[in-house]
């Protein structure tokens, strides 16, 4: 059965309410922009023609035995219930490995929900049952049993290519979401603006829904290179965190900010991390040496 996304709005607005009533203190719930639930009820009164912007928010749960805080990201595609919801969870007290885990078991038991089944209080009461055991056991993946056939993970580095990237609430939103995610790499602002995720797959791929969703449409993903791994990946990773690379620019035109930059800086700044292969597959230059 399909519904129209009114129908997946409405529904959306009633979880809300059970999760406020859940979770009545302020900060327990942070919406990641505190007007999108009023967008939605303008927007299914006839108020407003534009479909409001997705509903996203963190629910800080506070578990007691252990004493852990866990940060549960979720975010409600348009036609959710319908459509799979996007969900992640995060603590300090999970190492990489460990929340890889916490996270696929969390998916694989939100997959088990029927379409049009409400189902983040059913998360937040997983997790509340079963965080535990992933907190507890910190050798859960450094001492695997002889009889244990390791785990093997996809690790991913994904070179995403965009006409520019000027805007400060583009710039922060790319920042934060790498931030959130288990990834690192980079993002080169500018004219051309340049990013670069690694992670395993799962996060490199959310990482990807989140920024080109809902309207980004001058982006690609030029370049792709996967590794399968039995360990945390950490051996894999060219870049230690996720930040933003500011280079010299050419050519800056004030309001237009049309400015292209350095690529011959951006080249060595690739050098420096092993990865001149891909300014080719970038843009099309062949490297002289």
């Amino acid at each position: 059965m399909s519904a129209s996304v009114q129908e997946c709005l409405q529904l959306q607005l009633l979880e809300m309410e059970m999760l406020f009533s859940m979770f009545p203190n302020q900060g327990e719930i942070k919406l990641d922009d505190v007007n999108a639930l009023t967008h939605i009820k303008r927007y299914l009164e006839g108020k407003r023609e534009a479909l409001p912007p997705k509903i996203e928010f963190v629910i800080t749960l506070q578990m007691e035995e252990p004493k852990v805080k866990i940060d549960l990201q979720v975010t409600m595609p348009h036609t959710y219930p319908y459509v799979p919801l996007q969900l992640f969870g995060r603590s300090s007290e999970l190492n990489r490995q460990q929340q890889l885990l916490f996270n696929k078991s969390l998916t694989s038991y939100i997959g088990t929900f029927d379409p049009g089944e409400i189902c983040v209080c059913a998360a937040v009461q997983w997790i509340q049952d079963n965080s535990a055991s992933y907190v507890l056991d910190k050798m859960l993946v450094y001492e695997p049993s002889a009889q244990t056939k390791a785990v093997k993970n996809t690790f991913l580095r994904m070179w995403i290519y965009s006409h520019h990237i000027y805007q400060q609430e583009l710039r922060k939103k790319i920042l934060d979401v790498g931030k959130r995610l288990d990834v690192t790499g980079f993002c080169m602002t500018g004219k051309p603006g340049i990013i670069c995720v690694e992670g395993f797959k799962e996060y490199c791929e959310e990482f990807w829904h989140t920024i080109r969703y809902p309207n980004w449409k001058h982006i690609s993903c030029k370049h792709a290179e996967s590794f399968e791994t039995e360990g945390n990946g950490e051996d894999l990773r060219l870049f230690h965190s996720f930040e933003e690379l500011l280079l010299e620019a050419h050519g800056d035109y004030g309001l237009r900010n049309d400015y292209h930059m350095d690529l011959g800086q951006f080249l060595e700044f690739l050098k420096k991390h092993k990865s001149e292969h891909v300014f080719q597959i970038l843009f099309g230059i062949e490297i002289k040496n």
